[in-house]
């Protein structure tokens, strides 16, 4: 069952000293640690089967019973489970918050959709920031500015560019050795959860026939991220970028649960 007070217990707070306040500083906290307390787990879509029978719901599901996997048992989860959870709590704390959405070049690929991800725009302090805690990565770890922002924003050692084409926003990064790549592509438009329906049926279609294999997997750290996709185990650290093919199972079984369990360094 969704409480925002165990929420909040699970990425750090005591509820009982007082709740944090609905401003910057307080949403660029719950952001970091959320991604570091709860990770990205391709399978944790799964976890809570949807009443209708499909193999993934991403507009009608329980977020109680998602909350009690997701968050409370700390198993982590897909992009529109922990953002859906992530703006509830959003909500409880007093944030102006909407959901809005993009795509990535590999969902556009695979499921031919324009709203695929989905990501939080919260108006704070005067300022519009892009909240995205739902993201395998690798990506960005602390709220970015939306409105306002000229040139680079810098975390931990990576850079990032919000470029306008059209009526979307490229989101770019550049860790400290590597060149300009984009993340995904996204709109300001604020959503209703009902435009994830094309998405769904989409992936649905993908996972009936016997596709999404290798799994998704991932968590900040204190100046990063650690990222497991499929056999490829990928650590940023201070910006900078290293990367393996994980060939043997044992190995690969190992770094998916350290993700899991928060032993990452």
């Amino acid at each position: 069952m969704y409480d925002s007070d165990t929420y909040l217990r699970r990425l750090g707070y005591d509820p009982t000293a007082g709740r944090p306040g609905a401003d910057l500083a307080t949403m660029v906290a719950l952001h970091k640690r959320h991604m570091e307390n709860i990770p990205f787990n391709s399978a944790g879509s799964l976890a809570v089967p949807a009443p209708s029978g499909r193999l993934i719901d991403l507009v009608d599901f329980d977020e109680d019973a998602t909350f009690d996997s997701v968050v409370a048992a700390g198993n982590g989860g897909g992009c529109v489970q922990m953002t859906r959870l992530f703006l509830r709590l959003l909500h409880d704390l007093g944030f102006d918050a909407d959901l809005i959405g993009g795509t990535t070049a590999e969902g556009r690929q695979a499921y031919g959709v324009e709203v695929e991800h989905m990501l939080i725009l919260a108006r704070v302090d005067g300022g519009s920031w892009l909240v995205d805690v739902g993201y395998a990565g690798p990506s960005f770890v602390e709220p970015l500015r939306l409105d306002g922002a000229s040139g680079e924003q810098v975390q931990y050692g990576c850079r990032y560019r919000l470029v306008t084409e059209g009526d979307g926003v490229s989101l770019r990064r550049r860790p400290r050795l590597g060149r300009w790549s984009t993340v995904y592509e996204f709109t300001p438009k604020v959503r209703d959860r009902s435009d994830w329906v094309p998405a769904e049926a989409a992936i649905n279609d993908a996972l009936a026939a016997g596709g999404e294999g290798g799994g998704l997997y991932s968590r900040a750290v204190s100046d990063g991220q650690v990222v497991l996709k499929g056999r490829r185990y990928l650590t940023v650290r201070g910006g900078i970028e290293s990367a393996r093919t994980v060939t043997d199972d044992g190995d690969w079984h190992a770094y998916r649960i350290a993700i899991l369990a928060g032993d990452v360094g």
